[in-house]
């Protein structure tokens, strides 16, 4: 990364940090315009909260698609979720899928997540439990609560199919 973008975004988290919203949106969003990946990120985040700008969640499923085309995980994972819930995009499960999965092979636990209980219920892909134990078992080691709880149960769903 150039000196310039980590200076400028120094200065942005700066900015953000100090919770002149404003002025961080101003200086990531010219980040962003320059091609910087975390900055698209940011503006992304917040337009989507909000924050500095007023809220505007097609605008920022477009930011986070930028930077997720440029294999950002967070942003593969954000654009999922907006998939998933109809959020700035129309919904469509098998797209919220197919971010997830980019993310979740980053290591996203989020997404990792996420994926498994897609593949758990069958939504935007095929039911397949293999699949979900996989990706909740992933997610579940790098500590998120809900997928070592899902893995768990769905485990023991699979126990019971089996006798």
């Amino acid at each position: 990364m150039d000196i310039s973008f980590d200076q400028g975004l120094h200065e942005a988290s700066a900015a953000y940090e100090s919770q002149d919203y404003r002025l961080a949106f101003k200086r990531y969003r010219r980040l962003a315009l320059q091609g910087s990946v975390p900055a698209q990120r940011w503006v992304a985040l917040m337009l989507d909260y909000g924050e500095g700008v007023p809220k505007d969640q097609a605008l920022a499923a477009r930011w986070y698609r930028t930077a997720a085309e440029q294999g950002d995980a967070q942003s593969q994972n954000n654009l999922g979720v907006d998939y998933a819930i109809g959020e700035g995009v129309g919904k469509d499960m098998a797209e919220a899928a197919r971010w997830f999965r980019r993310a979740a092979q980053q290591g996203h636990a989020y997404a990792q997540s996420h994926l498994g209980k897609l593949y758990e219920l069958g939504d935007g892909v095929p039911r397949d439990w293999r699949r979900a134990v996989h990706w909740y078992r992933l997610a579940a080691l790098q500590g998120r609560g809900e997928a070592a709880a899902r893995l768990a149960a769905l485990l023991g769903r699979m126990a019971l199919a089996a006798e």
